[in-house]
């Protein structure tokens, strides 16, 4: 692996849930899933049916959360409003977003077990898990032996973890999320494509990044912006030679990015053999390296 780049999503969880109560006392949760400006966030919400636009949210004193509009995808635009500045005031009453098969709320560890060593600009709902599995001693090791390190960002939206529903995958709605690729990393990755090495994904996120970056050629210029690329199988590859990456849930737009590199054929018998041989799935689960 010497003069190969290991790509890494620096990117950080935010508490992005929300719990408080509607104008009658029942319980009300915001997800949030970006950013928009001003106080103003896109989020998903419960109980979708009872907050409709005009309906506010109290969170804790003197931060409410009022609902603006329903977007034609069924989200929220939601506005916030504290005496506090509103990202502090998420820091202080917001809840680690745990994923729903974690049954259990969230605890004062998981602000630091659910990121990565290098996670350092918040902004996503879900950790790019993949990354979980890296130390900083690993990756001291692995500088060691000339392995060149990248970072790059992806903001962990609802695009990565909302299930494909529809019977055929051309028809899932993609929500957009946030990406950015500059310049010092354009330049890590053209010098590493100069020397003939490779280029290694650490994440179906930061796969995702680099796709939406990449130019046909398979070089890199620095770039930002919202990204709805979605990656399944007859996908032409680019910007990625390898993958780490972790077991995924079924009718995830995740598993279906890893058939797209590694092929459908061999990733369902990575599967099988990852299910025979008792391997830990999902956020905290086990991984795998696509060669």
């Amino acid at each position: 692996m010497a003069h190969d780049a290991l790509v890494l999503n620096t990117t950080k969880v935010m508490r992005a849930r929300l719990l408080g109560k509607r104008a009658s006392g029942a319980a009300a949760e915001i997800l949030l899933l970006r950013a928009l400006g001003d106080g103003r966030f896109e989020a998903m919400v419960k109980p979708g049916g009872k907050l409709r636009p005009g309906r506010a949210i109290h969170i804790a004193p003197d931060f409410e959360a009022e609902i603006l509009e329903i977007t034609e995808r069924g989200t929220r635009v939601v506005q916030l409003r504290s005496s506090l500045p509103v990202q502090e005031a998420i820091a202080r009453h917001g809840h680690v977003p745990l994923p729903p098969y974690i049954s259990r709320t969230d605890s004062a560890a998981d602000a630091e077990r659910y990121q990565t060593v290098y996670a350092r600009e918040e902004g996503s709902v879900a950790a790019p898990t993949a990354g979980l599995h890296f130390t900083p001693e690993l990756l001291a090791s692995m500088a060691d032996r000339g392995v060149r390190r990248v970072d790059v960002v992806l903001h962990v939206g609802a695009g990565t973890f909302r299930p494909v529903e529809t019977d055929d995958p051309a028809n899932h709605p993609m929500h957009e999320e946030w990406y950015s690729v500059d310049s010092k990393a354009a330049t890590a990755l053209n010098e590493t494509r100069s020397k003939g090495a490779q280029i290694w994904a650490v994440g179906t996120t930061t796969a995702r990044t680099m796709e939406s970056a990449g130019h046909e050629d398979g070089s890199f210029s620095a770039n930002e912006g919202d990204t709805r690329l979605f990656i399944r199988p007859g996908y032409r590859f680019r910007a990625v030679d390898k993958l780490v990456t972790n077991f995924h849930l079924p009718r995830s737009t995740l598993i279906m990015l890893v058939a797209a590199f590694a092929g459908y054929d061999l990733t369902m018998r990575a599967y099988r053999e990852a299910i025979n041989a008792g391997y830990r799935f999902y956020s905290y689960g086990d991984a795998m390296a696509v060669v």
